[in-house]
């Protein structure tokens, strides 16, 4: 069996918004969810805040054919900082189309238009605070 490495995203109690907004935005299928209520161990006294038994304990989705998985956590806040997601498409079309879906609610850090590195590259943090690098590889 070879090695993956899987992005493992923590939403703080938004994960169900964060999954509804990348199947609009990205077209993003759930293959699998659990909620903390339905775990077949109880959790730790003290671990989920009031509230949390009906939230995201683990999902695993795809974007694009890639597999991400996602969970609520066990606390509300999130801090994404130090990663960006690299989402490389086919043409210039579907990059402008992911750019503009991934930016609503969040905030443009690079317009799309060309680099050294792609014809057509964009830089965004989107609504739930993950940044996202967008881009057709190798133009």
């Amino acid at each position: 069996m070879s090695a993956t490495i899987t992005p493992y995203l923590f939403f703080g109690g938004r994960c169900e918004e964060a999954l509804a907004f990348y199947a609009q935005a990205l077209g993003a299928e759930v293959d699998m969810l659990m909620r903390f209520s339905d775990s077949p161990d109880p959790h730790p006294e003290g671990m989920l805040p009031a509230g949390f038994e009906k939230k995201v304990m683990h999902v695993t989705f795809k974007v694009h054919g890639v597999t991400l998985m996602a969970s609520d956590g066990s606390s509300p806040g999130t801090n994404f900082a130090g990663f960006s997601l690299a989402l490389s498409l086919g043409n210039e079309a579907e990059v402008q189309q992911a750019f503009s879906a991934l930016v609503d609610g969040g905030t443009v850090i690079m317009p799309v238009g060309p680099t050294f590195w792609s014809n057509c590259f964009g830089m965004l943090t989107d609504r739930f605070g993950i940044t996202w690098m967008i881009s057709i590889p190798g133009t």
